[in-house]
């Protein structure tokens, strides 16, 4: 497991080693425990406030090939 990234120094976006289909990160931190598809970008799994949704969003689009090539990586 990997921290990608922190949001608001509470939210750690995570890739994980072996993980399943669909391509996704996770998003926990707080009493939030989401996980984000890497190819629609959309939240799949969990409950994350409207604001930080749009944030980690946002982050996202602006990394979601490395993230997806990474994730690729990590499931050799």
């Amino acid at each position: 497991m990997t921290t990608k990234k922190r949001f608001r120094n509470k939210y750690r976006l995570q890739l994980r080693e072996k993980d399943h289909e669909p391509m996704h990160v996770h998003l926990v931190g707080g009493e939030v425990n989401a996980k984000f598809d890497l190819i629609t970008l959309n939240l799949i799994a969990g409950d994350v406030p409207a604001d930080l949704k749009k944030e980690v969003q946002a982050w996202l689009i602006e990394n979601q090939l490395e993230l997806i090539k990474e994730w690729q990586q990590w499931q050799r």
